[in-house]
């Protein structure tokens, strides 16, 4: 069975050490594990408005993309890197904290809309809605009112353990989506919890 291609994968967060352990940068844990697993490093392009590294992952070049501004402006970096390496929307995953999952579960997913993340709706609003996303869940406060604090705060360190071993999980089910397809993938990550 053929995998899926991914030429770039996209891991949101905030720059800055106020916000590196906080929920909102599940994304960036996820590259930033990918990266280590691979033997990548990150190098600040300010021309992508990010840190990049290049690495091969299931016998093909990958680039991971790491934007260095804010959130609710990622999809400049997206583009930026999407353009200069000619790469298609259904050819990127971008990896996000999802506060309709809770921590411990993982989903992927093609296409769709922002669903209240602002990264997504910046991602949409340079790329379109036809790429693919990792949801990586962190949990709801409960009351919509305080979801802005909860993803920019630490997790208790048990929740944040889980969230952690979660990234593991959907590391092992991405190359399963790139040796064997988006299907067998999603199948592995979304029954396992």
């Amino acid at each position: 069975m053929p995998g899926t291609a991914l030429k770039i994968i996209v891991g949101l967060g905030n720059p800055g050490p106020e916000y590196l352990l906080t929920r909102h940068n599940a994304g960036f844990w996820f590259v930033d594990a990918l990266a280590a697993r691979l033997g990548g490093h990150f190098r600040g392009q300010g021309k992508f408005h990010g840190d990049i590294c290049r690495t091969t992952i299931a016998a093909g070049e990958i680039t991971l993309l790491k934007p260095m501004i804010y959130m609710n402006r990622c999809g400049l970096a997206v583009r930026a890197l999407s353009d200069y390496l000619q790469v298609p929307p259904e050819e990127i995953l971008i990896v996000h904290d999802e506060l309709d999952l809770p921590p411990g579960e993982a989903r992927f997913k093609f296409a769709g809309g922002a669903g209240g993340h602002n990264g997504l709706r910046d991602a949409i609003s340079h790329i379109g809605t036809g790429f693919w996303r990792l949801r990586l869940g962190v949990g709801h406060p409960g009351e919509r009112s305080e979801v802005i604090d909860y993803v920019l705060r630490r997790a208790p360190k048990a929740e944040e353990d889980v969230i952690l071993d979660t990234v593991q999980r959907a590391l092992d089910a991405l190359e399963t989506f790139l040796e064997q397809g988006s299907e067998r993938a999603m199948n592995d990550l979304h029954r396992k919890k």
